[in-house]
């Protein structure tokens, strides 16, 4: 048997993807990528303006995109994210679980509400939406694909104030893993991206920072062996790999984007 070619097999042509947090940064990094190779995009994000926004830059591109205000952590809101989805076209191929937040506070300072908040959206929302979406894709009856964005920080602590996150994030490789089990029979592969630092507006990307934060910078940057932070689309283009034919043999899987500092 000859292998699929690699144009067919990158082509998402016949697909429909929602990718949570996908206004701005990594998520909408996923998007375009997923967008640029066919597939029909449902950005859900919290901010309705910069959804539309991120949404019209696609559509600008002859791609296909749409916005959901969608508050990842809302039983309610994730249900009528996926049922909006399924109306407008016709079902849901893949999931890319990217909403999250990773506010910098140590134990000693955190509050019980902050350790829910932080938990609430990035293992909850992992746990909601894709509990839906593999609800649909099992009606569907043709599989799909769930993508959870999980941290180099599931594996190995960064800095100091991000308990929390951190342990967050090895709750999604935990949960990816444990429901690639579950979901496998139907032909659902669940797989995770382990990002190491990313510029985004989320950290801080082209705007002001202090001197301190300067030095955190500094120091991060010297501890990574490509001595650069990496772009929301060294994400989009792993995600693309995940979301294809490309990784069809793999799920319970974490891909490592790092630029090699976990080596460090």
């Amino acid at each position: 048997m000859e292998p699929t070619p690699l144009t067919e097999a990158l082509d998402l042509s016949s697909k429909t993807a929602i990718v949570t947090g996908a206004a701005m940064g990594i998520g909408l990094g996923i998007a375009w990528r997923f967008a640029e190779a066919g597939a029909r995009i449902i950005i859900a994000d919290t901010n309705q303006a910069a959804a539309d926004e991120a949404a019209a830059r696609i559509v600008a591109k002859g791609w296909q995109a749409a916005a959901i205000k969608t508050d990842v952590s809302d039983q309610a809101q994730v249900m009528m994210m996926v049922e909006e989805t399924s109306r407008r076209y016709g079902g849901i191929d893949i999931l890319v679980n990217n909403a999250g937040i990773y506010p910098i506070t140590p134990v000693m300072e955190m509050t019980p509400d902050t350790f829910d908040h932080i938990f609430a959206i990035n293992l909850k929302g992992v746990f909601l939406c894709s509990k839906a979406a593999a609800a649909q894709m099992i009606r569907q009856g043709r599989g799909g694909k769930i993508i959870n964005i999980s941290s180099i920080d599931a594996l190995h602590p960064s800095i100091v104030g991000f308990a929390a996150y951190d342990a967050s994030k090895h709750g999604v490789w935990g949960f990816t893993k444990n429901l690639a089990l579950e979901l496998a029979p139907h032909h659902i592969w669940v797989n995770a991206i382990a990002p190491g630092g990313i510029s985004t507006p989320g950290t801080g990307a082209g705007k002001p920072v202090s001197k301190e934060r300067e030095e955190t910078i500094r120091s991060f940057l010297a501890k990574i062996p490509m001595r650069r932070m990496g772009e929301p689309d060294d994400i989009g283009k792993v995600a693309l790999f995940l979301a294809s034919k490309l990784s069809d043999y793999m799920t319970g899987s974490q891909v490592v984007v790092d630029g090699g500092v976990l080596l460090a």
